[in-house]
């Protein structure tokens, strides 16, 4: 069966279009890659635009010499397996709220206001497989307490 002209070129530029559509990637302003986060709190569902950290090095670099966050924006770090987990501020100039999550999406733990540059431990206090990082204060702002929900593709929920 032969395709007339008009058939291929409308079947072409329907490809295009379905490959440039879903080639759409969210990034900031710096063009790092974005995806869309929501915590799941008493007071309501709240939207973040976060960039993932899922291989040794970008967790290891985090948010390392990086200006404050913006209240709608964090750092998800992503984990092959939920342990025990244990974070520092080193070489961080701003404070944050990092909320340790276990696979199903639930937070585990949230240390709060943490201190810039420190090299102290931030422990989970439980096992966890995902670590949001958040501008300090955000938690609060938004109500969030271990328990509450984070929906992420990364999760299982």
């Amino acid at each position: 069966m032969a395709l007339s002209r008009r058939a291929i070129v409308v079947l072409a530029a329907g490809l295009m279009l379905g490959a440039c559509a879903g080639a759409k990637t969210v990034t900031d302003d710096r063009g790092r890659p974005l995806e869309p986060l929501t915590v799941v709190t008493a007071s309501g569902d709240h939207q973040f635009m976060v960039e993932i950290a899922d291989d040794e090095a970008s967790r290891a670099r985090g948010l390392m010499f990086r200006p404050p966050l913006e209240d709608d924006r964090g750092m998800l770090f992503q984990f092959p397996a939920a342990r025990e987990q244990s974070f520092w501020t080193r070489n961080t100039p701003s404070s944050l709220d990092i909320l340790y999550i276990d696979p199903q999406g639930r937070i585990v733990s949230i240390a709060k206001h943490t201190t810039p540059y420190s090299e102290e431990p931030i422990p989970s206090r439980g096992a966890a497989n995902g670590v949001l990082e958040l501008r300090a204060g955000r938690a609060d702002e938004i109500g969030a307490k271990p328990g509450d929900l984070v929906k992420h593709s990364f999760f299982n929920n």
